[in-house]
């Protein structure tokens, strides 16, 4: 296969408003190419609204987004988004699905990614068939199919059972070493960020409230280290309503920790 390269992605005083609402305030970000980020916090903080904006779903009502150094005003060619929903086409079967994300169309293109992902002997199939899980796997090929160099992960793993989110997950990074393309992964899930990002980002009523370096070795194995900075996140998510000792922990910034 052939070798990505990461978007790098800059968001420069971002900001979304809906009528009266502010949704987003000023959001500052910046991932280097390659990097893999993970955007948690609570529902309606944000997080979705931020990851529509870097896709080019949405505009920006203050600031702006660049990837290479080039404002997004519409949906970067190298920009793929994998979703909750798989939001495969009913009536193609998994390689017609899988096709759609090619650039040029190429059938042999879509085999080889349903090989990466696991499902070439579903090729035939139809989507009605699959479990939810290989459903997502289809969608992930299809969104690596059109090779690209910023994945766009929004909540994909929130429906499918414990095991097979730990295989997904598993799938994921290993697909994300080999092409070294930029990730965001917005999820709700703290131990799912950590097992999976370079970076937490912690986002607080529309504000990057914690931006956390996890600097573990992978692959990654839950054992103290792992606790620490799944711990760290959670103490800053809950500090205004169960924490009240942990209030002078600082609202934004970057923080590096060596276990």
């Amino acid at each position: 296969m052939t070798e990505t390269k990461g978007l790098r992605l800059q968001v420069k005083q971002a900001a979304k408003q809906f009528g009266a609402k502010q949704v987003l305030h000023e959001i500052e970000l910046d991932a280097a190419p390659g990097e893999f980020i993970a955007i948690v916090g609570r529902s309606g903080c944000g997080k979705s609204t931020l990851l529509r904006l870097i896709a080019g779903l949405d505009k920006p009502s203050g600031g702006q987004i660049e990837l290479d150094g080039q404002q997004v005003k519409g949906i970067h060619a190298d920009t793929r988004v994998l979703f909750q929903d798989a939001r495969l086409l009913p009536w193609n079967r998994v390689l017609a699905n899988v096709q759609v994300g090619v650039r040029d169309g190429s059938r042999w293109r879509a085999e080889e990614v349903l090989k990466q992902v696991g499902l070439a002997d579903r090729a035939k199939e139809w989507p009605g068939v699959l479990s939810g899980g290989q459903r997502q796997r289809v969608a992930l090929a299809r969104a690596l199919a059109g090779q690209p160099r910023l994945l766009l992960l929004d909540e994909p793993l929130g429906a499918l059972d414990a095991l097979t989110r730990i295989e997904m997950q598993q799938l994921i990074e290993r697909l994300w070493f080999q092409q070294k393309f930029t990730a965001l992964l917005v999820t709700h899930d703290v131990s799912e960020a950590v097992q999976l990002a370079d970076r937490v980002i912690l986002i607080e009523e529309g504000r990057i409230a914690l931006d956390v370096k996890i600097s573990l070795s992978r692959p990654r194995v839950r054992d103290s280290g792992f606790a620490y900075f799944e711990q760290l996140i959670l103490d800053r998510i809950l500090v205004k309503e169960n924490r009240p000792e942990l209030a002078e922990i600082p609202p934004a910034g970057k923080y590096a920790f060596s276990i």
